[in-house]
């Protein structure tokens, strides 16, 4: 059952009764009710905090009231595996999918997403002014890439193509350092929050070798060059450590997926100081189902090259201290199994581990610190009411339908479960 309980976005929200979980320290505050006024959090405390006169009050019974989630890597556009396909579709007709898709999310208490390839200035204003409902939403536009890279979806048989960032499509194909320092400073012209670069092949695309590296460094350099102007930053589609590391000494703050890299690489991350995203989720159902969903057969027969290294990944780099962040990278029908992510990192990261992954770290890379992944004043009013204690079992939160009661976006009850 969705819902929209609040009269106006202005209107005061008290949670009450609830066990507010910290999880900066990893721990239950103590405290028991959360004030939301305008949209922010103004009190986190006991009985003190009581809201001014006509607040709505929304009681937790016990349950554990925590920060909305935050997914780092998804595509709200992605309405088919088949993206290359999905690029002749009509724009109008890839924005009712995503209104879907956007709703889905935000009902599996996915109250921020970070878009990294499709989505645009006009679906995060339709969320932010409520036309659509969907979860917060940090966009990068056109994912940039090399003529044959990841972002080339012609087949090996057409050689046409219009380098364009336009149309329905997730990515743009441009070539030399100037048409990628044009293609860039055209996504942050329309308030981008991020620039996203493939560095390496890919499994979606037709006719590139996982193993490959993709954009030349003076590529590299002028987009990062042009993000680093607007303080905006650049994310990379990489696999290999050959690519990562490329990518790293050039200004790349961020890393999609990074399924094969070695410990040495590893260490780049420290000493840059920048975000690992992998996305397991996404790997397990394309290879069980991505056929069905539209993904072309050569790209399936890619899947099994990166699926059994993500997992290790992730140990490995949580054990070296990497910042690692929630991403799951769905396609299709297949966004249904976003929570399914978090079960899969409990497998080599401890509850807070994932937890932070998916809150406090993630608001690092979005560069909202102290805004999203946290219940603080002044952050947004953005909390699940959830059955069970995270803490001690994260994966309560793989299973959104049985255990969430309650989704609070901006201060608003947007929906309910249970």
């Amino acid at each position: 059952m969705t819902t929209a309980v609040a009269d106006s976005p202005s209107t005061p929200l008290l949670v009450t009764e609830g066990r507010v979980l910290d999880v900066a320290t990893g721990t239950y505050s103590g405290a028991t009710r959360v004030l939301v006024e305008d949209g922010r959090i103004t009190s986190v405390g006991g009985e003190e905090v009581r809201g001014p006169e006509g607040v709505e009050v929304l009681d937790a019974g016990g349950r554990t009231v925590m920060p909305g989630l935050v997914d780092a890597h998804v595509h709200v556009t992605a309405a088919t595996a088949d993206l290359f396909a999905q690029a002749e579709w009509a724009p109008s007709y890839v924005t009712a999918h995503a209104t879907q898709i956007l709703a889905g999310m935000l009902e599996r208490g996915f109250t921020s997403v970070r878009d990294v390839g499709g989505a645009d200035h006009g679906l995060a204003a339709a969320v932010e002014e409520g036309l659509l409902r969907g979860p917060r939403l940090f966009f990068g536009g056109k994912a940039l890439s090399q003529t044959g890279g990841h972002g080339d979806g012609r087949p090996p048989g057409r050689s046409s193509h219009v380098g364009t960032p336009c149309g329905a499509g997730i990515g743009a194909v441009v070539d030399g350092p100037e048409a990628f320092r044009l293609a860039a400073r055209e996504q942050l012209r329309t308030g981008a929050h991020h620039i996203k670069i493939m560095l390496s092949g890919g499994v979606a695309s037709p006719t590139d070798r996982i193993d490959s590296t993709q954009s030349s460094e003076a590529e590299i350099r002028a987009v990062v060059e042009e993000a680093t102007a607007q303080n905006r930053y650049v994310t990379g589609h990489a696999y290999t450590s050959r690519s990562v590391e490329r990518a790293l000494r050039l200004g790349v703050r961020c890393i999609e997926h990074g399924n094969l890299v070695d410990d040495a690489c590893l260490e780049l991350f420290l000493q840059h100081g920048a975000f690992l995203v992998p996305t397991l989720v996404t790997y397990q159902h394309l290879a069980s189902e991505g056929a069905e969903h539209g993904l072309p057969a050569d790209s399936v027969a890619k899947v099994a090259s990166v699926l059994e290294a993500g997992l290790d990944t992730v140990d490995r780099a949580t054990r070296a201290g990497v910042d690692v962040v929630l991403g799951t990278d769905l396609l299709g029908g297949m966004h249904r199994h976003q929570s399914e992510e978090i079960a899969l990192r409990a497998q080599v990261q401890t509850p807070a581990q994932v937890l932070a992954s998916a809150t406090t770290t993630a608001a690092r890379l979005l560069q909202r610190e102290g805004e999203i992944g946290v219940l603080a004043p002044g952050a947004y009013g953005d909390l699940l009411v959830v059955e069970g204690d995270p803490l001690a079992d994260v994966t309560v939160l793989a299973r959104p339908e049985e255990t969430l009661r309650a989704v609070v976006k901006d201060g608003r009850v947007v929906h309910r479960g249970g």
